[in-house]
């Protein structure tokens, strides 16, 4: 889909979901049981979304905490199921106490796993197998096994070996979402001893493309340094570019559809037998794994660089443009946003939060393909968006579309005080942007389907931070709804939160990996429910169940 047609899209599906007429859920619900939309099943679900977001954005429904976990090793989330120990162990959401829908013995160092993506099934589609219409797991193993595991069970699916102990794969990515998927391996380097003996090391890279649904092997490539130099520092694919990273801050495009065209020795279909320079092997078993099969034996050609501080680049909009960092530290925090045509910089392209701050600010594209953009500072987030200059179309210009910020009302930092025997006392500091006792950003994320822009904002004064998760409306900015989260929030640890349709999800990493992840799900309270629950906020209930401790109420 083109980007215009995509923006005008997302756009539909907003403005269907706010379409001008019926505002009330119930007169929504009659429509619903009366069969309006029964010819269209995609009016249907988005009218479902409506109501949804109506109910979660109405004053009287809350987001109730209703049980918490622990764990010594981190806590990943994946669409209504939270996966602990290294994913041998998956417990449900969606339940108000804990259900577990597997459990796993724990796993040798050996079996660890690397990195996993949620595999789900594409609509309209015919598959192979029962188990590809149901969501799956693809995990990758310290052992270069990838596996397909599902989703609700555990149950090992597909396995495919990928290669031996010459190289390491240790990442999952999408080059295509739910489409074509990359794995890539560690850098290669080799250890001291070898370097010291002079052994050369060309081959930087690994990466292996596969098809997903069924699972499809389309080829595995290397990224040398005697084609792309010997300050690679990283490499990744993402929508058909191969993306080449160096240690100046360089960053290279190319076509990777037409490399693996014009490169690929020999296309290879998993569990095939082949013979590849005198060995005779089966096609992702073991202990051949998968062959190297694209040998880019040339420069190719190259579709786009730019230089950005720390490689830091993206592309988006409508008409196509780009975000850097000037390649200095001193313009850290400093953007530019030029025009992937010419190099233009738009009209008022140079965006500049001009902070103060441990934390540096950030921007990004909008998730909801409108082609607006994100810029995320510690008290204010600026929703902007390109525009044609007056009297000029082949030039655009950023314009400011809404902003939120922060609550600070309280905020008092007099540089002059007066102590009680009347001495005057002048500060020889200013507080940061993103002190801690000021309320400060800390995540933005966008929710699709009910097509809300969600924030979390902290303020913590001593050891006690308090957290409140925000939706704003995407289109106005709007503040809708604002979640307190209960639990105390440490501005030095590392902080997760999802929010999925009904339900919010903090997942916390304290020192010493320890981890916690707190579930609150959603619910629509009455004065009544709020006097007895105010009784019941410090009786918290410790349950054990698969060997684990949970806590709910």
């Amino acid at each position: 889909m083109c980007p215009q047609a995509a923006a005008s899209a997302a756009g539909g599906r907003r403005a269907a979901s706010r379409a001008p007429g019926v505002h009330n859920v119930c007169r929504l619900l009659t429509r619903r049981a009366h069969g309006f939309y029964a010819r269209d099943a995609g009016v249907a679900h988005r009218k479902n979304l409506g109501l949804l977001r109506k109910i979660v954005c109405q004053e009287s429904t809350k987001f109730k905490n209703v049980w918490t976990t622990h764990s010594a090793s981190p806590i990943a989330y994946e669409r209504g199921r939270i996966y602990l120990d290294n994913y041998q162990c998956c417990i449900s959401s969606i339940a108000q106490e804990p259900r577990i829908l597997y459990q796993k013995p724990k796993c040798s160092k050996s079996e660890k796993i690397e990195d996993a993506l949620l595999l789900e099934c594409p609509l309209g589609e015919m598959l192979p197998s029962p188990s590809d219409y149901k969501s799956s797991l693809i995990v990758l193993t310290v052992q270069n096994w990838l596996l397909r595991l599902s989703a609700d069970s555990g149950e090992i699916l597909e396995k495919i070996y990928l290669a031996g102990s010459c190289c390491k794969f240790r990442y999952l990515s999408w080059d295509t979402p739910q489409e074509v998927m990359v794995v890539k391996s560690a850098q290669n380097k080799l250890p001291a001893a070898a370097q010291q003996a002079g052994i050369q090391q060309s081959v930087l890279f690994y990466l292996a493309v596969f098809q997903v649904l069924p699972l499809s092997f389309i080829g595995m490539l290397e990224i040398n340094k005697k084609i792309f130099g010997n300050s690679v520092t990283d490499v990744a694919v993402s929508n058909g570019i191969l993306i080449v990273m160096y240690s100046m801050g360089l960053v290279k495009l190319y076509n990777f559809q037409a490399i693996s065209e014009q490169f690929m020795e020999q296309p290879f279909d998993l569990g095939q037998e082949f013979d590849w320079n005198g060995q005779l092997g089966v096609v992702g078993k073991y202990p051949f794994g998968l062959p190297c099969n694209i040998k880019i034996t040339d420069t190719p050609p190259l579709l786009f660089e730019a230089s950005s501080l720390e490689n830091a680049f993206q592309i988006g909009g409508y008409p196509w443009h780009y975000i850097v960092t000037p390649n200095k530290k001193k313009h850290k925090g400093v953007f530019h946003i030029c025009s992937l045509k010419d190099n233009a910089l738009a009209k008022n392209g140079i965006q500049d939060m001009k902070c103060c701050s441990l934390e540096p600010d950030w921007i990004y594209f909008h998730p909801d393909m409108s082609g607006r953009i994100i810029h995320v500072g510690p008290n204010l987030i600026k929703i902007l968006k390109l525009k044609e200059v007056k009297n000029n179309t082949d030039q655009m210009e950023i314009a400011e579309d809404f902003t939120i910020v922060a609550n600070r009302e309280n905020c008092v930092n007099n540089a002059v005080t007066v102590t009680a025997s009347g001495r005057v006392v002048k500060k020889r500091f200013n507080l940061l942007d993103d002190d801690p006792e000021q309320e400060t950003f800390k995540i933005v994320d966008y929710e699709d389907e009910l097509d809300l822009l969600s924030t979390v904002a902290v303020t913590q004064i001593g050891a006690d931070g308090k957290a409140h998760l925000d939706f704003h409306c995407n289109e106005h900015g709007l503040l809708l709804k604002s979640i307190p989260l209960l639990e105390s929030w440490d501005v030095t640890y590392s902080h997760e939160v999802y929010f999925d349709k009904d339900l919010v999800l903090h997942i916390e990493q304290k020192p010493n990996r320890r981890f916690s992840c707190y579930v609150y799900q959603m619910v629509c309270d009455t004065a009544k429910d709020d006097e007895c629950s105010s009784h019941e906020k410090t009786e918290r209930v410790f349950c054990k169940k698969g060997g684990r401790i949970f806590e709910y109420t």
